[in-house]
């Protein structure tokens, strides 16, 4: 029996609505060490993005 595949994309219609938590920049996407992330350049931080959940509290961003 096969592992079930977790999905790391996000919902387009979320993916457009998502900005960051520190003063409502774009997101972009990118790929980061530990997987997929959005960064923000305005904040210089990437924020991940777990089980295709964005996590965006400032606590768990990675500086660029």
């Amino acid at each position: 029996m096969s592992e079930p595949t977790t999905s790391t994309t996000i919902q387009p219609w979320l993916r457009e609505i998502l900005r960051s938590p520190g003063g409502e920049h774009e997101l972009v996407d990118a790929e980061g060490p530990d997987g997929p992330e959005l960064r923000c350049a305005e904040l210089g931080v990437a924020f991940p993005i777990v089980d295709g959940i964005p996590v965006l509290l400032m606590d768990e961003a990675r500086t660029l």
